[in-house]
């Protein structure tokens, strides 16, 4: 497809953050969307993943009675908790490897193939810029390629080259989009690293900006070459140490500044992580301004979209410069989010301010304002020392559009947010009604339910048939007579004649309520002649009767002479 050319109509723009999660079952018993894979394959993925440098629980291969019904079981079973430990890591869950292997239909694409026609055609018409060399892998997003570049009369200078398709939450109309990238350059403060050049179409968006040979804060932290690949570079770290208070004071003042600076300048931004924020010297500049103009999902956004009080992309922004306040801190990522309780920390002041962006409180409650964090003790005593005046100058009609999108952005959040609620809850339901302990509630209750039912009607049926005897023994009870037959048995009107002329005893109980009354029929054969357990005496078919009381058109006399 050229540069300029428009994206095919109805193509779907997927949200690579969307976790997945996988289980092994038996193949005759899947119903929904599957995938088939061989112990091969998992091994191939295994062998990919090992850049990493985690040792992942593949189970071993077997050569010899690998077909016998216990072993295959048990590799079931190890097969699946090394799915569940790649789906739990964020990195890895997150990388282009995984994602084909769980999800090949939409992840069949080769996407650097993609970038290099996209780059080869922007050449055709910019021809001072010329490839080095291709980035590979150096950055977590999946369509997102990265290129070093030079300029051909400065062959010494090296730079970086950017491209990027779309995502689900691009709101901005073709033209919007387009003049909002290209005033990116324009954009000057001294917290956010410059672009050198940008453009757009209407399916994607190149930047060019300086590389720089020291790398992200994220490289600083965990000791890595900028130029590796991402899952080695910060998978498996080999030391883990946090950085210097004073470290932490400042480019955690630098940050919220420029956080502060977007968040009134009405842009959005929610794309905040150790990655995106270079380091020239001791200062801290933010990358990435595109991501939300291109609608691509936060690298945290498994994270927030857990808590439906981080709604908005500004306490998106709080929320993650939480994460990356932790890791400043620690040097690695927390384990999980709410965080109960952290580690020693090189200062209270830090551990507050973690608490206000990362605790269970503040996930339930909601996020401060980046303004309310640069007046806690922290960062209000930190002094910065720059000349440079911020100016990023947005025409008025593009920040109403830049307003519309947003709230298309936030709004989206807010309903993935309402559906994992549901999700959640409807799962714990699950939870709780399958557990052994619940099942066996029900049934106790079950059977008392039973019992207490069996003796109120067996009560009640009683007593009516007492009442009807004591009725019928009065001087105008009407004689049985060939003229006048018994009315109609109970049997009859069921249709179980058969049953009474094989002997069995049938038992024949009502309830009534304020409503309705409805008739219950049980039957049981009893061995012997015994009595029925289910009635007390005086159960209408449980007393010996003749052939005339069991069948309205038997003649009496005909019984009589019998």
């Amino acid at each position: 497809m050229a540069f300029m050319e428009k994206p095919p109509a109805g193509k779907v723009l997927l949200d690579d953050t969307v976790p997945l999660t996988a289980a092994i079952e038996a193949s005759q018993s899947l119903q929904s969307h599957t995938i088939v894979r061989r112990y091969s394959d998992f091994d191939l993925l295994n062998n990919s993943l090992q850049i990493a440098g985690l040792s992942l629980p593949l189970p071993p291969k077997k050569l010899i009675g690998n077909m016998d019904r216990e072993f295959i079981a048990e590799r079931q079973k190890g097969l699946q908790n090394y799915l569940s430990v790649i789906t739990t890591n964020h990195i890895l869950s997150n990388c282009e490897l995984v994602k084909k292997f769980l999800d090949p239909n939409n992840y069949s694409a080769n996407y650097t193939e993609i970038a290099l026609q996209q780059v080869s055609m922007f050449f055709r018409s910019e021809p001072k810029w010329e490839v080095v060399e291709p980035l590979k892998d150096i950055g977590w997003r999946i369509r997102k390629k990265y290129f070093l570049m030079k300029i051909k009369n400065q062959p010494k200078e090296r730079l970086v080259l950017s491209w990027a398709d779309l995502g689900p939450d691009k709101y901005l109309s073709d033209k919007d989009f387009q003049c909002l990238i290209k005033l990116l350059p324009s954009c000057l403060h001294p917290y956010i690293y410059r672009v050198t050049f940008a453009t757009a179409n209407e399916s994607s968006a190149l930047l060019i900006r300086t590389f720089n040979e020291k790398g992200t804060l994220k490289d600083l932290i965990y000791k890595a070459k900028p130029k590796d690949p991402f899952l080695k570079k910060y998978c498996n770290p080999k030391k883990i140490q946090g950085l210097e208070l004073q470290q932490i004071k400042t480019y955690g003042r630098q940050i919220l500044e420029v956080l502060k600076f977007l968040h009134d300048k009405g842009f959005p931004y929610g794309h905040l992580h150790a990655s995106n924020v270079m380091l020239d010297g001791d200062t801290c500049r933010l990358l990435d301004l595109e991501n939300s103009l291109l609608g691509l999902p936060s690298f945290y956004r498994s994270y927030f979209s857990q808590f439906r009080k981080i709604n908005t992309l500004e306490s998106v922004d709080v929320h993650c410069f939480g994460h990356l306040l932790y890791e400043m801190t620690y040097g690695r990522p927390p384990d999980s989010v709410p965080v109960d309780s952290f580690p020693p920390a090189p200062s209270m002041a830090v551990v507050a301010v973690l608490e206000s962006t990362l605790s269970c409180e503040a996930c339930k409650n909601g996020m401060p304002s980046a303004s309310r964090l640069l007046q806690m003790p922290l960062f209000s005593d930190v002094l910065l020392t720059t000349s440079e005046k911020p100016q990023f100058k947005i025409p008025t009609k593009l920040k109403e559009a830049l307003r519309i999108a947003k709230e298309c952005i936030e709004k989206r959040l807010t309903e993935e947010q309402k559906q994992i609620h549901q999700h959640r809850r409807l799962t714990r339901a699950q939870s709780h009604h399958g557990s052994e302990e619940e099942r066996k509630k029900r049934k106790i209750l079950a059977r008392k339910k039973s019992k207490r039912s069996a003796v109120e009607n067996s009560e009640e049926h009683s007593a009516k048939y007492n009442n009807s005897n004591n009725s019928g023994s009065g001087a105008s009870s009407p004689l049985t007579s060939p003229a006048s037959p018994t009315p109609p048995s109970t049997s009859a009107a069921l249709g179980l004649g058969k049953d009474v002329k094989e002997g069995k005893d049938i038992c024949i109980t009502s309830t009534s309520s304020t409503s309705t009354t409805s008739s219950s029929l049980a039957s049981r054969e009893h061995g012997g002649g015994g009595v029925c357990p289910a009635l007390t005496p005086g159960c209408e078919w449980c007393e010996p009767r003749g052939l005339a009381q069991l069948h309205p058109e038997f003649p009496k006399r005909n019984f009589e002479e019998s």
